[in-house]
């Protein structure tokens, strides 16, 4: 029996890494009925096996634990440096200096060998699609594979993986893109559909969902269940800032950019991003290493001018919530939506 099927409600929360996601946010949606996932990315696998660990305390549902793929490209280190010139007089008026811009793969083995050595009854990938001998081990462990994919090609790669399911992210969503390369700009419906007719896996829908009405939309379309990311960043459970919070709840646009860390993401357009995006060479996780101390200093200060503030195109509709209440309005408003649907259609016939 497949992890999808046993949720009493199509919601998953999807793994903010950075802070967001916490053990206490993916217990509670997963006890809720959804399934609640841990970030691996950007901690230690001591520091994973202890979110695992606290997981498995709060609740006995099944969850998952998203993992970064190590990036293979090669990265332009002059392209680096400029930038860094570029974002030093900046630093220094903050009274900090930049990062070094090393590279680095996440500890991905060390990582993986945890969740193989104590599997978990999920394991979703971003930054590309994992080896054929990692989707095996995990199988092998009774761990279902879910990949992520931005684009259509990629959907019958991670077919022939032998993933169990795949994550269709659209470039509404908020946060990193989860495909390799990542200047893709599919929106997800669209996405959904493509991938819906070449896919006899589970599909799971990510991308600016945040109420019923949206989830509603992706289920017709095709999908299995939907991740939702920007929709927790309002809840109790999640270890979003109150000047994240903040930012979520207005109205302010957003824009992908790789100004942050080198990785195209999306978050709130603001005067650092405005000021750097065109700049801002890819490399990653070179210039996330670079900018850290920047912007470690101007979260540290509530600037939300120059912070990164990950959120998905629509994120005014989140709300403030517990992270079981957001799983049962948006599961109920899904099921209304998609009722008042079928109603509505059957007046044309």
């Amino acid at each position: 029996m497949s992890v999808l099927s046993t949720l009493r409600h199509p919601i998953i929360a999807a793994p903010m890494a950075g802070g967001p996601s916490t053990p206490a946010l993916a217990a509670a949606v997963s006890a809720a009925g959804g399934l609640g996932f841990l970030a691996a990315g950007m901690i230690d696998t001591e520091r994973l096996t202890a979110d695992v660990a606290e997981v498995r305390a709060r609740t006995d549902r099944p969850f998952g634990v998203n993992v970064f793929l190590p990036d293979p490209g090669s990265v332009d280190e002059a392209a680096i440096q400029a930038y860094a010139e570029r974002l030093a007089p900046q630093a220094a008026a903050r009274g900090v200096s930049l990062g070094e811009p090393v590279g680095g793969d996440d500890a991905y083995p060390e990582k993986l060998a945890a969740l193989l050595a104590d599997p978990v009854p999920v394991v979703s990938f971003v930054f590309g699609l994992p080896e054929r001998a990692a989707v095996a081990a995990l199988r092998e462990r009774g761990t279902e594979v879910w990949a992520t994919v931005t684009r259509p090609e990629a959907v019958s790669v991670a077919v022939d993986l032998g993933v169990d399911a795949v994550v269709v992210q659209g470039t509404e969503a908020g946060g990193h893109r989860g495909g390799l390369p990542d200047d893709d700009d599919y929106a997800l419906l669209p996405l959904l559909r493509l991938a819906a007719a070449h896919c006899d896996r589970p599909l799971v829908a990510a991308g600016g969902l945040v109420d019923g009405p949206a989830v509603a939309a992706v289920l017709a379309a095709g999908a299995a269940a939907a991740q939702l990311g920007t929709a927790f960043l309002r809840c109790p459970e999640a270890g979003s800032s109150p000047m994240h919070r903040a930012v979520v709840a207005s109205a302010a646009p957003t824009a992908l950019t790789r100004s942050y860390t080198g990785k195209r993401a999306r978050g709130v357009a603001n005067d650092f991003l405005r000021q750097h995006d065109a700049a801002a060479p890819a490399g990653y996780p070179q210039v996330l290493h670079l900018t850290r101390p920047l912007l470690a200093a101007a979260r540290r200060d509530g600037d939300t001018s120059v912070a990164n503030l990950w959120a998905g195109q629509a994120h005014p509709l989140a709300r403030d919530l517990s992270a079981a209440e957001v799983v049962a309005e948006v599961s109920a408003g899904a099921r209304a939506a998609l009722a008042a649907a079928v109603e509505r259609s059957t007046r044309w016939g």
